[in-house]
């Protein structure tokens, strides 16, 4: 009987459903061209999916390629891995390395929102693992719809809860990330999700398949019906306005399952049996078995029949399609087989060796006996179609940048400037996110520094040395949709500056550019302006991208997101006991402004607050400034005792954040800040953070300031019970508290 491969040859024009699979027909003539014949079903539903928008950025590789142009060097020294790889991998000294890597989880969310955030965070964690570290901690960049809307009312809770419920049971600290409104996330949230890992640089491990003869072992947990077409499918295409297109079944997670995934293969790893390494995700078996065969010595043979399963009917196609959670693909050297198998049975881990690695150059998959993939693996993982798609300066976006915020009427007096103040604190985006991080356990583990509300979260390494690292996650939509470019630039500019406000050095860059729809000329323009900017920007702050994650089709119909291209920025400290914490600690010392404050307000929360107003230009930002921020903020550990970053809401939101979660009052004069009180105060210019020194410390910050070329204003000094700004206006703590907490429990509940 002839195999499913010989009968694709022999009957070259049975109709198959390859727009179904959401392959275009040049696509689909392309794999024809590729195999000499008609695919299989099962090749089909292996191209369709690794050649989906989510598997193969065939409409953003082109503009990714630029990330390569920028030196592979941290500023302690060469990448250990990077962009192509499961994460990245850099040097943090001491024999210690770390991997991080920020990705997207944003269409399933919507549809099944706990699953698909918890699934999000299980899919980052096994990357971690993938590259021989253990993870240490996890950060979630989240945007949601209004807050009074219906459907962030459907998903804002489930999606937290996923979050949390996942990471909790894996027993990992989430330190950190963000909690966005928008109009245009309606329908359209996103659910970023970052893990790091640390390892000994002797740990690290790639994904490869090499050694002709050597076993391939699928372990973890059985491969079932959920996700099959997942994420490779639903976020390959926007959602109409009455919801998702498709409705693939989301995947369903098993943390517990997770947990012993960990361990198991962290013992894999200390017993060296593991040749070759690769985390099963978005496209499941399609993936890992091309991919691994493609960055091997290019030959892989599976008997499809031996992957164990939780739904007997599956067929090899469903199979192969298959998002099924908590799965791993290992190499193994046939001498090894046995104890990579006993270590997996000790974990209660099942393993199953599937197939072996081959010197044909070919990817040959069979299911009982017959062969029903036989394909070149590089052109399944690395060949796929490559878009130039056309981009073009929207029409509207002169008239956008035209209708600045700096003409909008403004609050004089002391008590407008009052009224403003409790207003914006209490606003979505600026008000306290404690219902959210309270269901995230921000200190298991006993290693977390720092978690939010600080501007980052900070890890110890080591218990001896007290290495450690901080990370953060930022990104303002509004600035991006002003201009993408810079957009793009302050996004990294402010994580960059965050890390830096705890004492760290700032390393290296992760990246989740999150857009609306590819076949529109106007986003593709965003993407095309934020990419370069990203790559102007690090090569001036000297710092690489060690890779990411492109989401694209977030839209609804014709409203896209606001272009949002979150930046994690991570960075290195020597001893995070001498960390600078956020808050005021104590009455008595003097608050220090540094940078300039300008008169930029466009794109900012007082005109997206108090006005529904986007238009204008956003701040201007001086790379090399910032630069010279972060490196004055180094030299102040030990001489500051509190630092703290100023962006969205400005100083006023920056002051109350310190006084509220130091429960220390403040009182400052703004004179010598700015033109008015109300500038001082609102203004969002780029560059800035407050620091607190005690008095006997100042002339030494003076003299630092000089040393770097940073300018500083002393605005006041910290103590008593109120925020007071001298010849405006004071508010209680306690008011000013009740305003900044109220806001998430009153519309969420408590």
């Amino acid at each position: 009987m002839l195999d499913t491969v010989s009968l694709a040859a022999t009957d070259p024009d049975r109709e198959q459903p390859w727009a179904d699979l959401g392959l275009k027909e040049d696509e689909y003539q392309r794999i024809r061209e590729i195999l000499g014949r008609r695919p299989t079903s099962s090749e089909l539903a292996m191209y369709s999916v690794m050649w989906s928008e989510h598997c193969s950025y065939k409409s953003s590789k082109v503009h990714l390629r630029q990330f390569g142009e920028i030196p592979q060097v941290t500023p302690i020294g060469p990448m250990l891995a990077g962009i192509g790889e499961n994460a990245g991998v850099i040097d943090i000294g001491q024999g210690y390395a770390v991997s991080f890597k920020v990705e997207s989880h944003n269409h399933p969310s919507y549809v099944e929102p706990y699953q698909g955030a918890a699934t999000g965070v299980g899919g980052i964690v096994r990357d971690i693992i993938a590259m021989g570290a253990r993870p240490v901690a996890v950060m979630d960049p989240l945007r949601f719809g209004p807050l009074d809307a219906d459907d962030t009312h459907r998903v804002l809770p489930g999606i937290v809860a996923g979050v949390g419920g996942y990471g909790n049971c894996l027993g990992l600290p989430n330190i950190g990330g963000e909690a966005v409104f928008d109009e245009t996330y309606l329908g359209n949230p996103l659910v970023n999700a970052l893990c790091v890992g640390v390892l000994r640089h002797e740990d690290l491990h790639l994904a490869k398949a090499s050694g002709t003869g050597n076993k391939v072992i699928l372990y973890g947990a059985r491969t079932g019906g959920d996700g099959i077409g997942g994420v490779s499918v639903l976020a390959s295409e926007t959602f109409d306005a009455d919801g998702p297109a498709k409705r693939p079944s989301v995947q369903v997670g098993d943390p517990f399952m997770e947990k012993l995934l960990i361990e198991c293969t962290l013992e894999l790893f200390r017993a060296g049996v593991v040749a070759g390494i690769q985390d099963l995700g978005g496209a499941g078996l399609s993936c890992a078995t091309s991919e691994l065969a493609s960055a091997g010595d290019g030959g892989m043979r599976c008997e499809l029949d031996r992957v164990p399963l939780r739904d007997s009917t599956l067929a090899p196609e469903e199979i192969l399609m298959s998002e099924s959670q908590e799965r791993m693909m290992a190499v193994v050297e046939p001498d090894d087989v046995a104890a990579f198998l006993a270590i997996c049975a000790k974990w209660d881990v099942e393993a199953v060796a599937i197939g072996e690695v081959t010197d044909t150059g070919r990817l040959e998959i069979t299911w009982h006996g017959e062969v029903v993939v036989d394909v070149p693996p590089r052109t399944v993982a690395h060949d796929g179609p490559v878009y130039e798609r056309p981009y073009a300066r929207p029409d509207w976006q002169d008239g956008l940048q035209a209708d600045a915020a700096e003409a909008l009427p403004r609050p004089t007096t002391g008590d407008e400037l009052r009224a403003t103040l409790l207003q914006l604190v209490a606003s979505p985006n600026l008000c306290d996110k404690s219902w959210i991080t309270d269901q995230y356990d921000r200190y298991v583990q006993g290693n977390t520094v720092l978690a939010q509300p600080s501007d980052s979260g900070m890890v110890r390494v080591d218990e001896e040395t007290h290495l450690g690292v901080s990370v953060a996650t930022d990104c303002n939509g509004r600035f991006a949709k002003l201009d993408p470019y810079a957009g793009a630039q302050l996004a990294l500019a402010e994580a960059y500056r965050n890390v830096a406000t705890g004492g760290a050095q700032p390393l290296a860059v992760s990246d989740c550019l999150n857009f609306g729809s590819p076949e529109d000329t106007g986003v593709m323009w965003q993407f095309a302006e934020a990419c370069r900017g990203l790559k102007d920007a690090c090569v001036t702050l000297g710092i690489p991208v060690t890779g990411g994650n492109v989401s694209l089709y977030n839209q609804t119909g014709d409203t896209a997101i606001l272009p949002t291209p979150v930046v994690a920025v991570l960075g290195v400290i020597d001893d995070v006991r001498r960390r600078t914490p956020t808050a005021f600690g104590a009455a008595g010392e003097r608050i220090v402004l540094l940078g300039e404050t300008r008169e930029e307000l466009s794109g900012g929360e007082w005109a997206h607050v108090v006005h529904g107003h986007l238009g204008g230009r956003p701040p201007v930002l001086d790379l090399h400034a910032e630069r010279s921020l972060a490196r004055l903020l180094a030299d102040l550990v030990g001489v500051a005792t509190s630092a703290h970053d100023l962006s969205d809401g400005g100083l006023a939101q920056s002051l109350t954040e310190a006084c509220l979660v130091g429960d220390v009052g403040a009182t400052v004069t703004l004179d010598d800040v700015a033109d008015d009180a109300f500038l001082a105060l609102f203004s969002e210019s780029a560059t800035r953070a407050v620091v607190t020194v005690p008095v006997e410390e100042i002339e030494e910050l003076r003299a630092l300031c000089a040393r770097h070329d940073v300018p500083m204003t002393e605005i006041g000094s910290t103590g008593g019970d109120a925020l007071v700004v001298e010849g405006a206006f004071d508010v209680p703590l306690d008011e000013l508290r009740t305003a900044w907490t109220s806001t998430l429990p009153a519309a969420l509940g408590h």
